[in-house]
């Protein structure tokens, strides 16, 4: 199953526009704390927007926000989640945007599908004077703050719906001097969701391990089933922080 073929699915645009937890916000706003922004961008392109999720997290820091995702069904649910940006089906590769159009650019978990040679000299093309890439990205939502229930049931969860590999990729070994762009700084930090049972259930059954099970012919009531039966072990009605490790890269110009 391609990477592009998980997302083309009606089931996870919706599952990603609505059951995944706010982590966006706290790293964009993390992001603007890094920046010292002291007022907003004209504009930002957030690219492999997804279902528009972190794009929305985007608009606090810019007077436009440009959503740019390659897979239509993704989008499906803009309106509801960022009614305010705008939004074009397209290719990171092939930056449909004039040279100099974006203050900030970022991509979240989104360049391990893109062909890295093409997309950078695209990003030095389109970054204004004094813009910032920034490249960011969180792990599962595996762990709680206090109890190791969470990440033992998440561990068996993955071996059961594993996830299609090949996903890693260090940001801060990328080319960019090639195409005129430097890394300018790299943190790392982590995000506290509270979630409950509830909350949490609808959010791992958005996860591509999931997606990839019921395109091998799994019954999605028989993953739910399984998930209710046994994430009780670990979560309940009481929200708990669960931790999500992050980290930003900027490049610039």
């Amino acid at each position: 199953m391609a990477a592009n073929d998980v997302y083309d699915s009606l089931r996870m645009a919706a599952g990603y526009a609505f059951d995944r937890p706010a982590v966006h916000p706290h790293v964009i706003r993390a992001i603007g704390e890094h920046l010292r922004l002291a007022r907003r961008v004209t504009r930002a392109l957030d690219v492999g927007c997804g279902a528009g999720v972190s794009t929305a997290a985007l608009e606090p820091l810019a007077d436009t926000a440009v959503g740019l995702e390659p897979v239509l069904n993704m989008l499906r649910h803009i309106r509801a989640v960022a009614p305010r940006a705008a939004f074009l089906v397209g290719q990171a590769e092939r930056l449909p945007f004039p040279a100099g159009s974006f203050d900030l650019v970022t991509a979240a978990g989104s360049l391990n599908y893109v062909d890295l040679a093409l997309f950078l000299p695209e990003i030095a093309r389109v970054l204004g004077k004094g813009g910032v890439l920034a490249i960011y990205d969180f792990s599962a939502g595996r762990r709680l703050r206090d109890s190791g229930a969470l990440y033992a049931w998440y561990a068996d969860f993955e071996r059961r719906y594993p996830p299609k590999p090949g996903y890693d990729l260090d940001v801060r070994d990328l080319a960019y001097a090639v195409s005129g762009l430097r890394l300018d700084a790299y943190e790392e930090f982590e995000v506290a969701v509270p979630m409950t049972f509830r909350s949490y259930l609808p959010y791992v059954m958005s996860e591509t391990g999931v997606e990839m099970a019921i395109s091998r012919g799994v019954a999605e009531g028989e993953i739910r089933g399984w998930c209710e039966a046994t994430l009780r072990e670990a979560l309940d009605d009481t929200p708990r922080d669960v931790l999500f490790d992050a980290y930003v890269a900027y490049v610039r110009r």
